[in-house]
This record gives structure tokens, sequence and C-alpha cells, in this order.
């Protein structure tokens, strides 16, 4: 399926369905470079990648933050669920991003095994194995599709929950909407 990208430049950009919401306030904070509000809770959970390229631009106190490999957050349901129950959290954006390493992880194999030889000690038959067992689990494919699959996985269980999904570029340091 092909998503389109919608751009932030200006408040009536934001799509009407996140207006009054955490996530319109993301936006704004991030992008249009609107004045700190003060927090004293969390409005907000933001799953996104762990890519050291992502820095968001949000007040203290205003979301929860889980960081994993292509905004995955198959592994972290247990810290999504908390975020809601216990930190009444009643929106999620879910960040995907440009030449993201959770792709095409095949390619990435060989610097892989080295890089656990070389840098962490380990066999290279105990990298390679570690590798293969766990790539398939983690490989996201396109980000952009992972992202709208993470969406609707989420959004099918916690269907109270509004849950979006973004696209953070890291060559201009902007978040779109995607459509």
């Amino acid at each position: 399926m092909k998503h389109k990208l919608i751009p932030v430049v200006k408040p009536k950009d934001i799509p009407k369905k996140y207006l009054r919401t955490p996530i319109e306030l993301l936006l704004k904070y991030h992008n249009l470079g609107m004045q700190f509000d003060t927090h004293d809770k969390a409005g907000l959970l933001i799953g996104m990648c762990m890519d050291n390229r992502k820095q968001l631009r949000m007040p203290d106190n205003f979301a929860f933050i889980i960081r994993s490999g292509g905004a995955n957050l198959r592994y972290s349901e247990f810290k999504v669920s908390y975020a809601i129950a216990v930190g009444k959290v009643k929106h999620i954006a879910i960040i995907a991003h440009n030449n993201c390493g959770m792709t095409n992880l095949i390619s990435k194999k060989k610097l892989f095994i080295e890089g656990l030889v070389k840098i962490a000690g380990w066999t290279k038959e105990s990298a390679e194995e570690h590798f293969m067992n766990l790539a398939p689990m983690h490989e996201i494919g396109n980000e952009i599709d992972f992202a709208m699959s993470e969406v609707y996985r989420l959004s099918r269980k916690y269907p109270k929950v509004k849950v979006a999904p973004l696209y953070y570029n890291v060559y201009d340091g902007r978040l779109y909407c995607i459509r």
C-alpha cells in the first residue's frame, strides 16, 4: 500500500483527528517551535526507533518514550499496557524514520557478526547463530509499512486508545503525518 507523508509546517497542516490531543501538541512542539507548556504527567506514549539520529523537541513530563529498533513495540507490550493502565495514557505516536537500520537486516549480517566478534569477544559461530535466530524477529521491511502495521495492531489491542503514525526525516529533523 502506498502511504502519503503530510508535512506539518503550519498549524492548519495538522490532521483534524489529532486536534486537541497530545499528538497535536507533539507536532507543534517539535515542528512549529511552540513554547513549552508545563506538564505534570505524560499524556502520550511515543514508540520510536533507538536510532541516535532522532531527537524530539518536547517538554519534560510530556510523554513516555519506548525506544526499540524500528519502533517495534511487539516485545514491549507490557510497557505499553503499563503506560495506558497506570500512566492513564490515551494516545500513542508510532514514529518511523528513513534509513532505519532494522530494514534489510540480511545485508548487515556480515557486519553484525564481525562486530560481535571484534568488539564483544564472541565466537564467529555464536554471533552467526545469534543473528540467524533473532534477525527475523526484528526485520521490519519498509519503515512506513511497518509503522502502519504497528498502528493497526495496537489500535486493535487497545481500541479506546488513539494511535497515530508519524514519520521522522533524519535529513530535515521534522515529523510528518502518515496517511
